[in-house]
Order: structure tokens, then sequence, then C-alpha cells
């Protein structure tokens, strides 16, 4: 039987560029477009306040965070690279979390987004990746491509542009090898530095 590849999947020596959704708007508009999905809303949520890799996201248990108050954060261990990283629940996620915990009723011994077709394990990355996709095309965000990697991506340009967060924290945020890594990860250097030169000196 012929093999069928994930039409997403780059080729060997390639990769493919996932971009961040860059507006409160649009941001907005998917919140909305989810407001009867408590799931994937609060994995949405999660997702862009956290910059954390959905990998690390799906393999969370509910008991790890139905407790958790709002400004404080659970420890995770990244499953890429080994590290220590810090889930956070500021407002947004704990509203997310709250909205999720009453509506779906979850035991603490669930997934937090468990697979609705087989609730004894949690979706994919590969499902996330199909979700973003689905979400950013329904609120017709044309510009870009955009994944499962979208999250991670949207929550390091919105600290950057609006935020105006330097590389050297985000970086050690993404546990990145450095600042330059960083900068090329969200692709904005480029725009940043054509907006300097408008500068009057």
């Amino acid at each position: 039987m012929e093999k069928v590849l994930n039409p997403n999947h780059p080729k060997k020596g390639s990769t493919i560029r996932v971009d961040p959704i860059r507006s409160r708007e649009n941001i907005a508009s998917i919140k909305k477009l989810l407001s009867d999905e408590p799931r994937n809303l609060l994995l949405f949520t999660m997702g862009i306040n956290n910059g954390l890799r959905v990998s690390d996201l799906l393999k969370l248990k509910v008991e790890q965070v139905r407790y958790v108050k709002i400004n404080e954060g659970i420890t995770i261990k990244e499953s890429k690279t080994g590290k220590y990283n810090t889930l956070f629940v500021n407002k947004a996620v704990y509203k997310a979390l709250q909205n999720y915990f009453e509506k779906a009723k979850p035991h603490d011994s669930d997934w937090l987004f468990p697979n609705k077709k087989n609730r004894v394990e949690h979706i994919s990355p590969i499902a996330v990746n199909l979700l973003v996709k689905r979400w950013t095309k329904a609120i017709n965000l044309k510009s870009g491509n955009y994944g499962a990697h979208t999250l991670r991506k949207t929550f390091g340009y919105i600290q950057r542009m609006e935020y105006k967060v330097g590389f050297e924290v985000l970086a050690k945020r993404y546990n990145h090898a450095s600042p330059a890594v960083t900068m090329r990860y969200l692709g904005i250097e480029d725009k940043e530095v054509n907006e300097i030169l408008m500068n009057d000196i």
C-alpha cells in the first residue's frame, strides 16, 4: 500500500513558515468563533497567552491546572528541549479554564484537551494544526500560513509589537539559544528596522 505523505510536511531540507495572528481584532474574532467550544477556546487562549509548544499543552491533565489561581503558574518539562518552563495562568487563561470546567465538567484525571472521539487520549498536534487552519479560514484570514505553531508565534508577536518586550526576554521564555534565533522565529526584524528609519534625528 502506498504511503500517503502529510501534505503540510516540508520537503527534505526545507521548512514550512507558519505565521502569527497579528491583530487583536482577529484574535477577538477567533475567540468569538469558539465561544461555544470551551475546549478549543481554552486551547487557543492558553496557547496565545503562554507561548509554549502545543505538544506540551496537550500533555496537561485537568488536575494540574484546576486549582491554579490567577497570576500563578505550574512548572512543566518541555518535551522537545528537556528544559523546564512555566505555564502561567493570567486573567484570560483563568477565565477560559473556569468556562471549560463549568461546561465540560471534566474529572481531575482527564486530559485537559481530550480527543472527543476517544476521551482516553488527548488530541494530537496534527489535529490542532487542522483546527487552527479552520479557525483562521473561518474569519477570512487569507494572507499567511497558519497551523499549530501559530499560537506560540502569536504570543511572541503581540508581546513584541504591542507590549515592546525585548527579544532577550522572549528568547528566555521560548528557551531559544539566543535573541537572534527569536528574531528570526518571529520574522518581524525587517519591519522594525524600517520603522526606526522613520525616526528623525
